[in-house]
């Protein structure tokens, strides 16, 4: 569980310090209050990664130098610090230098919003996105091989926009770095659409009342055989595009809807429901994978839903989940008879009303 979320110069806020339920903590208030910028701060504490933005520098506040970010989890005190150029993770007050070390001892999360909906309604790099969050945390090897893979791509792609006359052994060389980390990016993503697909089926069922079928599947145009010598093969059209034309970057997940393309032909209901079911496997797989429930941290979902889709999403979730919600109002959660904590989030900063809910 978290407890004790504290901020500092992290985004609108010079300070706060949340007490978190362990079962719900509810953050309400208008709109650009500042509710999300405290879940996303958990998601930072736990992840080292903002589901907003990939610009770090942007987490500090305007006319700070150093954002501060600390919680416990279990019975290990987390903290992050964050300038312009670096960061600084701890463990119980003891100086974390490999990221690898700090994120085995923080734990899992989710992260729904309404932009989850590009899951069908966006391109590629959505989708990507959402299996880079997920086996990022079930697999070990992963990160390190996105990062490596997404360093050589960088550099690959300079090298082939340079020159009127492409260095091809410039290019070769990367691509020889890419290939070790491709294969295992190609593995784990195929392994966890293999575990996310049943429980997508399962949760859409409910959603739909058994009414709608769907599944996933992911796709790539790699079978077997090395990333290296697949691109050696393209040159002609690498030599007209001047980017790389192969690789983990260009994969995607196929979602079926009644065995028709739901990105296509689904309704945005039946969309609405499709992606709630994405994270709801998302968060089934991540328990499953680890042992251990995932902290749900949702910005403003349940109020754009109707009651049963609402219902259902709260009953889906995995048992024992912690979930920390930024909403607009109170009513559907008094209707639904959920127990927590309410914090009252102003434009004043945090520190207003709490109050139990319940």
């Amino acid at each position: 569980m978290l407890s004790d979320l504290f901020v500092r110069d992290f985004r609108c806020f010079a300070e706060a310090k949340v007490e978190l339920h362990p079962d719900v903590t509810l953050l309400v208030g208008r709109n650009a209050q500042g509710k999300t910028s405290l879940i996303e701060a958990a998601c930072v504490l736990m992840r080292l990664q903002s589901p907003r933005t990939t610009n770090r520098s942007e987490l500090v506040r305007f006319e700070a130098s150093t954002c501060l970010v600390e919680a416990v989890w279990g019975c290990k005190r987390l903290r992050y610090a964050q300038n312009a150029t670096s960061r600084r993770l701890a463990l119980d007050g003891v100086t974390c230098g490999k990221s690898a070390d700090y994120l085995a001892a923080a734990g899992l999360v989710v992260w729904m919003d309404h932009r989850d909906m590009n899951l069908l309604r966006g391109g590629a790099e959505h989708r990507r996105r959402f299996l880079d969050f997920a086996a990022s945390q079930m697999f070990p090897d992963y990160l390190h091989a996105l990062r490596g893979y997404e360093r050589a791509l960088r550099g690959r792609n300079y090298v082939l926009k340079r020159d009127a006359v492409i260095a091809w052994k410039q290019a070769d060389a990367f691509a020889r770095v890419m290939d070790g980390f491709a294969a295992v990016l190609w593995q784990r993503r195929a392994e966890l659409c293999e575990a996310l697909n049943p429980q997508v089926s399962a949760a859409h069922a409910h959603l739909s009342e058994g009414a709608e079928n769907t599944r996933i599947a992911f796709t790539s145009t790699w079978e077997a055989g090395s990333l290296f010598e697949a691109l050696a093969g393209m040159r002609e059209e690498e030599s007209k595009t001047r980017s790389t034309a192969f690789g983990p970057h260009r994969d995607d997940i196929a979602m079926f809807l009644n065995e028709r393309d739901a990105t296509s032909f689904a309704s945005e209901g039946q969309q609405r429901s499709f992606a709630l079911s994405m994270k709801l496997a998302q968060a089934h797989v991540l328990e499953k994978a680890r042992g251990e429930a995932p902290l749900m941290l949702i910005d403003d979902v349940f109020g754009e839903l109707d009651a049963f889709r609402r219902r259902a999403l709260l009953s889906l979730l995995p048992n024992g989940t912690q979930k920390i919600i930024t909403t607009t109002n109170l009513d559907w959660a008094e209707k639904d008879a959920l127990s927590g904590i309410v914090h009252q989030v102003d434009a004043a900063g945090f520190g207003g009303e709490t109050r139990r809910l319940g």
